[in-house]
């Protein structure tokens, strides 16, 4: 017997380019979704990218269709429409306001097909930055995440596109539960997902640590990392106890070369009977 995949039956429309909207497209379509991608004349421009986006065509497009409309027509936008009355769920991933300009917005598609979600994903949620425009890297840098990457003065954008990809994965989830909520309203609804509030949820739990303890992430890591003969190994000690183990490991004979960073003061000798160092926030609450 044929195996039958989740979202079999579920049929999707994606307008979308680069990494983010194509992500959420992705995933439906790994789950069993037909996802139809539409294409400008020329196709999309991600399949040319250069550089840094050479792989993100291949990368987020798999288990996909793709079709040839130009949206900028009227022809070409009536027809998208019409297809759209055909699908469970539309991605779109433009900048703000352009598919309100072209009639194919969550108001006005709704307006004739009450029972179709609709995706949108954008740099930042309904508020003061809604309608501008943003880069993965660029939230990296407001929400902090760069900060706590790069080493001290010296911010670094994390080596993907951590918060495009998480965007589309948050919109896939906001998929599955308009879905599911739709089996007991029989109506659609507007599935929101921003980069900021992206890069601000995966900053959180240094923000909750900062609020508990006023320890802030400075560029450095709570973890050592040390290199042996199999290939590098991270220490990470939480209490006391761990602190003791890490250091008599990492001064054993199997360690090769010296560590990549600099270790936490839980591993040096002088610090291994220090009571105030005794757990994790008691060692955060220590000045520096």
């Amino acid at each position: 017997m044929e195996q039958t995949l989740p979202l079999s039956g579920i049929r999707v429309l994606e307008f979308t380019h680069m990494v983010m909207g194509p992500t959420c497209g992705m995933v439906l379509a790994d789950l069993g979704a037909e996802v139809i991608k539409v294409e400008p004349p020329g196709g999309d421009k991600t399949r040319r990218l250069p550089g840094l986006g050479i792989g993100f065509f291949r990368s987020f497009n798999r288990n996909k269709k793709s079709i040839v409309l130009d949206i900028t027509g009227e022809e070409g936008r009536a027809a998208a429409a019409e297809l759209a009355g055909q699908c469970d769920v539309v991605l779109e991933n433009f900048r703000p306001g352009l598919m309100a300009q072209l009639g194919l917005d969550y108001a006005t598609l709704s307006a004739r097909f009450p029972r179709l979600i609709y995706v949108t994903h954008k740099g930042f949620l309904p508020g003061l930055y809604e309608n501008r425009l943003a880069l993965d890297e660029v939230v990296q840098m407001m929400g902090g995440l760069s900060y706590m990457t790069g080493p001290v003065g010296r911010p670094l954008r994390a080596g993907t596109s951590v918060n495009d990809i998480m965007g589309g994965l948050f919109g896939a989830i906001g998929v599955l539960a308009a879905l599911r909520e739709r089996e007991r309203t029989g109506k659609g609804q507007e599935v929101q997902s921003a980069l900021f509030e992206n890069c601000v949820f995966l900053a959180s739990q240094h923000m909750q640590q900062y609020l508990i303890v006023k320890f802030r992430i400075k560029g450095r890591h709570s973890a050592v990392v040390v290199q042996r003969k199999l290939g590098f190994v991270v220490v990470h000690s939480t209490t006391k106890k761990d602190a003791v183990a890490s250091f008599r490991w990492g001064s054993s004979e199997l360690m090769v070369g010296t560590p990549t960073q600099v270790p936490l003061r839980t591993a040096e000798p002088s610090s291994l009977h220090d009571q105030r160092q005794t757990s994790g926030i008691d060692r955060r609450c220590l000045p520096e």
